[in-house]
C-alpha cells in the first residue's frame, strides 16, 4: 500500500491529534473512507472553518469567533472575581461542572523555564493591567497540580498580592467516592495538608 499518497496523508495528519496513534488514525481514515464520507466531509469543513475563524477573547484570552468572547460580554457576570485557568477546555469543564459566575483568565499554558514558557508567553502582562485597574478583589487560581502548576500559582499569588487582590485556589485532595486505600501518596498529602475546619 502506498503510504505516502492521499490515504498515507490522512493516517498521519490523523495522528497529530492528542491521543490518536496510528492503528487508530489508520481505523478512523478506514472508516470515513468506507463509511462516512458524509460526514468525513461535513468534519473537514467544520474544522477548516474553525482553525480560520476561531482566535482568541481580547480579554479573557479563551476561544472565541468574536473580537470578545460571549462570557467576557455578559455583564451579569461579576468582574471582582476572576477564575484563572490553564486552557479554555478548564473553562469549559468549570463552566459546566460549577455554578461560577465571575470572569475567566486563560493562561494556555503553565510557567516553565526549561521550555521556554515564561509570564510573557502566558500572557501575565495582560492579567497584570487587568489588576491594575481596581476592579478585581479575588483571583481563584484553578490550576493543575503539577512542579509547573505549583510554580504558576506561587507566581500568581505574589502578582495578586501586588495589587491586594486575594489569591484562593481551587481545592486538591481526595475526589467523591474515592477510598483512602486507593489514592496516591501525593494526593492523599494535598488532602491532609488543605483539610478544613469543621
Amino acid at each position: 500500500m502506498d503510504k505516502k499518497g492521499l490515504l498515507g496523508q490522512l493516517i498521519q495528519n490523523l495522528c497529530s491529534l492528542p491521543g490518536v496513534g496510528p492503528k487508530t488514525a489508520q481505523r478512523m481514515a478506514f472508516y470515513v473512507l468506507q463509511r462516512n464520507r458524509d460526514g468525513g466531509r461535513r468534519l473537514a469543513e467544520a474544522l477548516l472553518q474553525a482553525v480560520e475563524k476561531i482566535g482568541y477573547c481580547q480579554q479573557c484570552r479563551t476561544f472565541t469567533e468574536h473580537p470578545v468572547c460571549d462570557t467576557c460580554q455578559d455583564a451579569s457576570r461579576d468582574s471582582a472575581c476572576i477564575c484563572v485557568v490553564e486552557s479554555p477546555a478548564d473553562v469549559w469543564v468549570v463552566s459546566q461542572a460549577t455554578d461560577f459566575k465571575g470572569r475567566y483568565f486563560v493562561l494556555h499554558g503553565k510557567l516553565s523555564p526549561l521550555d521556554g514558557i515564561g509570564p510573557d508567553q502566558l500572557g501575565l502582562d495582560h492579567l497584570e493591567r487587568l489588576l491594575s485597574k481596581g476592579q478585581a478583589k479575588e483571583l481563584i487560581l484553578a490550576i493543575n497540580s503539577t512542579l509547573e502548576g505549583e510554580a504558576t500559582v506561587f507566581y500568581l499569588g505574589e502578582l495578586a498580592r501586588k495589587y491586594a487582590v486575594k489569591a484562593s485556589r481551587i481545592a486538591h485532595g481526595i475526589p467523591v467516592g474515592g477510598e483512602l486505600e486507593f489514592i496516591d501518596s501525593s494526593t492523599l498529602v494535598h488532602a491532609f495538608n488543605d483539610r478544613k475546619v469543621m
